[in-house]
């Protein structure tokens, strides 16, 4: 798991990001981490792999305290894909990019060409795999970044707005493959303003504003708390905004996506016959 107690941060000759937070992210766990711009999102999971160090307080993965422990030692376990993929990417080719931390971490070349073609096709990136990752769109080379990461087959993966510059079939393919790697065990932690993103995986949600922890709950739960949403400068999904509208006919609030929503509104038709 990944714990952090009475975490604080702040950047030099800076006011602290983070403001004494309490959290455990449990094995298998499916979390995003959500808030205002400037609430301490990025800098919370950068402390979870050794990027950044608590300037107060203690962060464990699987109970290594992170100041114990390098940032290679930790990136084993937890992978971060930046919000912007140009951070992280500086291969000649997609396929170079992918193949430099199997290298780094010393598999052989059979297992690195299987592992890279692999998660290549499973991210639609085939096409691309000797092309240069700066010649490629933006939600490309997010994609590039992803692919990066989950080759290695980190066991905590985190992933900083991932829908940035996805079209609808990206972000549905995007989200079948987080709740696949779920499904099979792994720890998936996303950063995101995309409540409808969110609304349609329903993940447990941490809400951050400036830099405390303001809730900590089911999607459905939280995505329907109108007020908590308010003070994290985040709005309500449509299909929820539109299921509030109607909660005087019985439906329930919490249905925030389309699937959800469908099925209340079949159950009422239903029980109405």
């Amino acid at each position: 798991m990944i714990e952090t107690e009475e975490l604080r941060f702040a950047y030099p000759s800076s006011p602290e990001v983070l403001l004494g937070i309490d959290l455990t992210i449990n094995d298998g766990e499916f979390v995003a981490i959500m808030g205002e711009n400037g609430a301490g999102k990025t800098t919370l999971v950068k402390t979870f792999n050794g990027l950044l160090m608590p300037t107060v307080g203690k962060v464990k993965v699987d109970g290594l305290d992170t100041r114990e422990a390098s940032v290679a030692r930790l990136s084993r376990d937890v992978g971060l894909v930046f919000q912007n993929p140009d951070h992280q990417l500086f291969s000649e080719t997609v396929k170079e990019e992918l193949a430099f931390s199997l290298r780094n971490f010393g598999y052989d070349e059979e297992t690195i060409q299987r592992r890279v073609t692999s998660i290549l096709e499973t991210l639609d990136l085939s096409r691309y795999a000797e092309s240069s990752p700066f010649i490629l769109s933006g939600g490309e080379r997010k994609r590039v970044a992803l692919a990066a990461v989950l080759v290695w087959n980190p066991k905590h993966i985190i992933l900083d707005e991932p829908t940035i510059g996805q079209d609808y079939q990206q972000k549905d393919r995007l989200r079948n493959f987080i709740v696949q790697l779920n499904t099979q065990g792994k720890t998936v932690i996303i950063i995101t303003h995309d409540v409808e993103f969110v609304a349609e995986c329903k993940p447990r949600i941490v809400l951050l504003s400036r830099g405390k922890v303001i809730g900590d709950r089911p999607a459905e739960e939280l995505l329907s708390d109108e007020p908590l949403l308010d003070k994290a400068s985040l709005t309500r999904p449509q299909i929820g905004a539109l299921m509030h509208e109607l909660r005087e006919f019985g439906l329930p609030e919490s249905a925030i996506d389309v699937y959800s929503a469908q099925q209340a509104i079949l159950h009422s038709l239903g029980r109405r016959k």
